[in-house]
């Protein structure tokens, strides 16, 4: 169950990842801005696998950490700001200047890949408690 769970967030944030990039892509040639020279590309990558690996890491350790969910899904996300001062802060600030292609190259992907995940999440976490609640009942 917890396999198949991560198995179908991946798909639908893939294939919703995807959409989005191309719309991005087709969003800034219309704007006449060359859509690939900002690590577009990296960054839909670096949000999808980190999405991802996040929210299996928080299903598998669901039962082992339940109360501190919360704590190890900021960890995350501080990691993924940490990466992203390491990996992708240097080439955009090689001119000192953080344009708005570069925060949309960024952002985009890192907002759609976190909705998708926390919708999920909360989703599987609310029929564990109503599961959980059932079971109590009867």
């Amino acid at each position: 169950m917890n396999l198949k769970l991560v198995l179908k967030l991946a798909a639908s944030l893939a294939l919703i990842m995807c959409v989005t990039f191309v719309l991005q892509v087709l969003a800034l040639k219309q704007i006449h801005l060359e859509p690939l020279d900002k690590l577009l590309v990296e960054a839909y990558v670096f949000n999808y696998v980190l999405a991802v690996g996040m929210f299996a890491a928080l299903v598998f350790l669901r039962k082992k950490f339940s109360s501190a969910l919360g704590f190890i899904f900021m960890a995350g996300s501080l990691l993924k700001f940490a990466l992203f001062f390491i990996l992708f802060q240097p080439s955009y600030k090689t001119d000192d200047i953080v344009d708005k292609q570069e925060f949309a190259a960024f952002f985009i992907p890192y907002a759609i890949a976190l909705i998708i995940e926390v919708s999920t999440l909360i989703k599987y976490l609310n029929q564990l408690d109503i599961k959980s609640k059932t079971t109590i009942d009867s």
